[in-house]
């Protein structure tokens, strides 16, 4: 039922929206490559679990899925993340997630270039419209406040966190085609983990592990849980249901979900205006789905 899918979806952003701040929570404490490989290492073990309860059993894919599992890996955990906890090193959680934001613009573009996907007028008015509200919600209605920072290597990390998550998205709808939702993020949780090691390794993580506070655990258990092998499940039953590019457009959904989330959770003041972007969003992602949801009436 799409209904069902589009309320996973809408779910899963709002899981993406807390690792915002929970990896901004982290950054203070954990390097990129720590925090990451932690989260994954979580992850990898909560899907294995999820797999076996929900699937009965743990299968080996065939030889031929191999390449492109390592692809993911090494896209949406291994590249994706070290990006993402780099990014926010440097620039706040908002910042991050107006970068973000044009994630599904990326994924459109590439899936009609590479999959040849039908972009029509109204999926093209659609994901602007919803870039539009992303852009509002995070700069509390002054959009020109968020490009005057200049574009340093934060900026420039979390570039590389879209590029990955287009290629993940991308990559995954032909993974999809052979393997269930829940074995193609539990593989590709494990390869990217493997992928993960040597750099966290190389900082000094075995090391020191002693002193990774009850906070830190905390937010990497949310992050390895929640936002991974809950958050990647659904994000992937939603683009085996629907397509890459009308799953990708819900990404718009993450900033305003981690706005909602500060102001619950941080105190934090939230504006009529961010209302207001938020609306464009919804409406963004009702035009971009609204094409196919005619034919299947």
């Amino acid at each position: 039922m799409p209904f069902l899918t589009y309320l996973s979806l809408v779910l899963t952003m709002f899981l993406w929206g807390g690792t915002f701040i929970a990896g901004r929570l982290l950054a203070g404490s954990l390097d990129p490559a720590s925090s990451a490989f932690l989260r994954f290492l979580i992850a990898s073990a909560a899907m294995l679990v999820m797999t076996r309860l929900i699937e009965k059993r743990i299968v080996l894919p065939p030889k031929k899925m191999w390449v492109p599992l390592t692809l993911l890996g090494m896209t949406g955990v291994f590249a994706y993340n070290v990006f993402f906890f780099s990014g926010l090193h440097h620039i706040s959680a908002g910042r991050a997630s107006l970068i973000v934001a044009s994630t599904p613009l990326v994924i459109t573009l590439f899936a009609a270039i590479f999959l040849r996907e039908r972009l029509t007028a109204l999926k093209a008015c659609g994901v602007l419209l919803s870039l539009i509200g992303a852009i509002t919600v995070i700069s509390n209605g002054h959009p020109g406040s968020l490009f005057s920072g200049g574009f340093g290597p934060g900026e420039k990390a979390l570039v590389g966190c879209v590029l990955s998550w287009s290629a993940y998205s991308l990559i995954g709808r032909s993974v999809l085609s052979t393997l269930s939702p829940l074995t193609a993020v539990c593989y590709s949780c494990i390869i990217g983990t493997l992928l993960l090691s040597f750099p966290a390794a190389h900082d000094g993580l075995f090391s020191h592990l002693s002193t990774v506070s009850l906070v830190d655990w905390t937010s990497l258990t949310y992050l390895g849980i929640g936002g991974t092998a809950l958050g990647f499940s659904l994000y992937y039953q939603g683009i085996k249901k629907i397509g890459a590019t009308r799953a990708g457009i819900f990404i718009n959904l993450v900033p305003l979900f981690s706005i909602l989330l500060s102001w619950l959770i941080l105190d934090e003041s939230v504006k009529p205006i961010v209302l207001a972007g938020g609306i464009l969003v919804l409406t963004g992602v009702t035009l971009t789905n609204f094409q196919k949801n005619r034919k299947l009436t």
